[in-house]
């Protein structure tokens, strides 16, 4: 089975989805299926990765995040989707990547099989991030309705609209999207786990935030980026120091907001930001070392993150929407409204008056029942794209008109 995935925000400094496709590269090539991603880059090119391949096509860069560049160039995605033939192609975003997809037409196009991958929700990405503090979850509803329902005309024209959580499927067809299924993310199970805790990692840590061995010592990996909500952690934070609780903080992590991140950090005693990790055991490492994962998105559709910290035995302080608090449970978990860093500060409190060894255990046990690994993850998706049976044989057909 060849799968080609329109991922236009792939890039080679990226984030998370750049983690995710370059997994399900390998895991194609295990599987024997060839995965190609096509996406925007500084210049067009092709090249072989992690057992598949990039097509790069020559775009503009983001004007806010010069990281990523834009997809804008419809026709040579379509020249590029015919000539790869794919059994399966996904689009990957709600944007041009999505729009460009389902717009291929022709006799290719006929026989492929077309899935909508909905990783990310703009309206919690953007509105529900500046203004659920102010507008009650009603009105951002009525406000966002039309969203939806373009949301709704794109997935017609798809055999199957992809979510990585259950939820989120749910959420999708509540809110009218068809065919919308969940296929749960995974997580590296042989590189994350409590085995990788050592007290020398977290003296090394807790040593950068200007603090001894006694304190207790939070966690926070995230793009700095306005979604991530660091402004609300690092309230929380200040507040929780108030208290005069020895506590440090370590922000792994960079993007576009991290000049106003650094200059607030700087006037915070016991915050260190640690940047982009360095080699693969620096993660590991430190999540199973620390005390608890301090957590602001409540945009994202699955918490990678906080999967990974389960599996790590790490106890959980994130907001009460989205994908971290999909995963978060009150045996191993405190949450808190969204955004509002006077309550992410009570849990902060809340959780370290727990018993930390109780708190381990649950995580763990958490992680058994509802992280699974990466490999069952794309096992699942292989498989369920398998099952994709041609359009003219669907109960429901997609759309194909322009």
């Amino acid at each position: 089975m060849r799968v080609v995935d329109v991922c236009e925000f792939y890039a080679e400094r990226g984030g998370g989805v750049k983690s995710y496709a370059n997994a399900k590269l390998r895991a194609g090539a295990r599987a024997g299926h060839e995965v190609v991603v096509v996406a925007p880059g500084p210049r067009d090119a092709e090249e072989r990765r992690e057992g598949g391949r990039i097509v790069w096509l020559k775009s503009p860069p983001m004007p806010f995040d010069p990281r990523y560049h834009v997809l804008l160039r419809e026709r040579a995605v379509h020249r590029v989707l015919d000539a790869l033939r794919p059994d399966v192609v996904e689009g990957s975003s709600v944007w041009t990547g999505g729009w460009f997809t389902a717009r291929w037409r022709g006799p290719v196009a006929d026989a492929a099989a077309k899935v909508l991958v909905f990783h990310q929700d703009p309206v919690a990405v953007y509105p529900e991030t500046a203004l659920d503090r102010f507008v009650s979850p009603e009105t951002l509803a009525r406000w966002t309705r039309p969203y939806w329902r373009g949301i709704e005309r794109l997935a017609e024209r798809y055999d199957l609209t992809l979510t990585s959580g259950e939820w989120l499927a749910a959420k999708l067809a509540r809110l009218g999207v068809p065919r919308a299924e969940a296929v749960p993310f995974g997580i590296d199970r042989a590189r994350f786990g409590p085995h990788r805790r050592t007290e020398a990692t977290r003296t090394a840590l807790l040593a950068r935030c200007g603090l001894g061995p006694d304190a207790r010592l939070l966690v926070c990996v995230s793009r700095m980026h306005p979604e991530k909500r660091l402004g609300t952690l690092l309230e929380a934070f200040r507040r929780t120091r108030l208290s005069h609780r020895p506590v440090g903080l370590v922000i792994f992590g960079d993007g576009p907001l991290r000049p106003w991140i650094a200059h607030r950090a700087a006037a915070l005693p016991g915050v260190h930001l640690a940047g982009y990790t360095r080699g693969p055991d620096e993660l590991p490492d430190a999540l199973a070392s620390a005390d608890a994962l301090l957590h602001g998105s409540a945009a994202e559709t699955y918490g990678l993150v906080v999967a990974e910290a389960l599996v790590s035995g790490l106890p959980l302080v994130v907001p009460d929407r989205g994908g971290a608090a999909d995963l978060a449970a009150p045996a191993y978990a405190e949450t808190y409204p969204a955004g509002h860093p006077e309550a992410a500060s009570r849990a902060i409190h809340r959780l370290l008056d727990r018993d930390p060894t109780e708190l381990r255990a649950a995580a763990l046990s958490g992680a058994q029942a509802r992280v699974r690994s990466v490999d069952a993850h794309f096992d699942a998706l292989f498989a369920r794209y398998a099952r994709l049976t041609p359009r003219s044989t669907t109960a429901t057909p997609r759309v194909t008109h322009p």
